[in-house]
């Protein structure tokens, strides 16, 4: 029926260029019909039981069309401009679609602002003593199993911690180091002192807080300080301000320093020796202890590589015409993932991992070695100095690829929400919500007040 109706607009065009009136009204006619029965039909099962009788009168008047109007050279003529008809407007609805999640992905649900509203309140009410979490001495003991989480979103942050907690063997032995911004600061740690962790133990931060982290010692603070950042950012007459691409890079992620705060670890916990990185899009599915007890071979991180075929590769992420980058990596070289990720920072020190990133960003000021981003600069400070996890543990994609496979998903100790599709936003994945919604207190007084329901 679909090929059908590409050739019955065919001859459509070609009649109505004949001025073949008869005709052209005989398949506009058929057309319509066509239109109205497959409408969102995907499989033949769904067809109503008219559509063979229409197959067959459809086949009669393309037969008419055929003998007044068949000639080869117009026929492929009309058909290669009906081709790029469709492909431009395909490419059209792409780009639309792309502007239209990333415009999405940038905006704050209002229930989630309402929770962070009510919680903040919440905590400023609380006497002073009142606002300290328990068992402080266990934030620096290095033998237990300590996590770093870095988030301005209440929500994603607890279902990180929740679920982390809920498949730990030990929780006791399991601490969580929270940072987040000063307008998250009051929210985050009302959440958290309301909803403590069972035996785990939790710190939660404020960036702002950190007085040596300022734009003396850290290029990339400098730089979004920067007039020029600024004017990148926040000038709509930027050439790429309505592009999708554009959009991308104006996402304020890229602008708190939140998001790099994962190149400063042994700075922010300098008495630990290994620590766990979690993104706040992620969900753990088992017990991450045995993390703990990987030999990386004298490598600094830890982490599942993203790289099939020639996807995710170096050259994906850098730009190998600039000669700084062409002479000292290989753009055939595996990428890897953040979002969980074991490092070790005994080696990070002894490595100056933090320095190789501040070399490398002050190199990039004017953003010709890749443009934004935490990756493109962990790609290069971790280079040669990753150990390969097994695919299990880290399983990416939940929020753009609606192929990951549920096998893989079921299997995975962490999965990843990676993409613009968040699960606590609206144009989340529906296939793979579940695995998130289920470690959410829909029945929580606060998210009730804010009206945040699991739909």
């Amino acid at each position: 029926m679909h090929q059908q109706l590409t050739m019955a607009k065919v001859y459509a065009s070609i009649a109505q260029a004949h001025n073949n009136l008869e005709l052209l009204q005989a398949l506009k006619l058929q057309i319509k019909e066509f239109q109205e029965v497959l409408g969102e039909v995907e499989i033949d099962a769904e067809l109503p039981v008219s559509a063979p009788s229409k197959i067959k009168d459809m086949g009669k008047i393309l037969l008419k069309a055929q003998d007044q109007h068949y000639d080869c050279s117009e026929m492929v003529k009309k058909l290669r401009a009906m081709v790029h008809v469709t492909q431009e407007q395909t490419r059209m609805l792409k780009k639309q679609s792309l502007f239209l999640s990333q415009l999405a992905a940038k905006t704050l649900p209002q229930g989630l602002h309402c929770l962070s509203m009510r919680l903040t309140l919440e905590y400023y009410i609380l006497p002073p003593n009142k606002r300290e979490f328990f068992h402080r001495e266990k934030l620096e003991d290095a033998s237990l199993y300590h996590y770093a989480l870095f988030s301005d979103n209440v929500l994603a942050a607890s279902v990180v911690v929740n679920s982390t907690v809920s498949h730990a063997k030990e929780p006791e032995k399991h601490v969580f180091h929270l940072v987040t911004d000063k307008l998250n600061y009051g929210a985050m740690r009302m959440w958290f002192l309301a909803n403590p962790p069972g035996n785990a133990t939790i710190e939660v931060e404020n960036v702002d807080n950190f007085n040596w982290l300022n734009s003396s010692y850290c290029p990339v603070l400098r730089q979004l300080e920067s007039a020029a950042m600024k004017e990148y950012y926040f000038k709509a007459n930027q050439p790429a301000a309505s592009s999708s691409s554009g959009l991308k890079y104006r996402n304020p992620k890229y602008l708190s320093m939140l998001n790099h705060l994962r190149f400063y670890l042994p700075q922010i916990y300098p008495k630990l020796d290994k620590i766990v990185f979690l993104d706040d899009d992620i969900v753990v599915q088992k017990d991450l202890t045995p993390l703990w007890s990987i030999d990386l071979l004298g490598k600094v991180n830890g982490a599942v590589e993203t790289c099939g075929a020639s996807f995710h590769r170096f050259d994906k992420y850098l730009n190998f015409s600039n000669p700084l980058i062409a002479k000292r990596f290989d753009p055939l070289a595996c990428g890897w993932a953040y979002g969980m990720n074991i490092f070790d920072l005994k080696q990070w020190k002894t490595q100056d991992i933090t320095g190789i990133y501040h070399r490398w960003q002050d190199l990039n000021e004017d953003r010709v070695l890749w443009k934004l981003g935490t990756l493109p600069p962990g790609l290069i400070t971790f280079y040669n100095l990753t150990y390969a996890l097994e695919k299990k543990w880290h399983v990416l994609g939940l929020g753009y690829n609606p192929a990951v496979r549920r096998k893989d998903i079921e299997t995975a100790a962490v999965i990843h929400y990676n993409g613009n599709m968040k699960p606590w936003l609206e144009i989340a994945m529906q296939k793979f919500k579940s695995y998130w919604t289920k470690y959410v207190e829909y029945d929580h007084p606060f998210l009730q007040l804010c009206n945040i329901i699991n739909d």
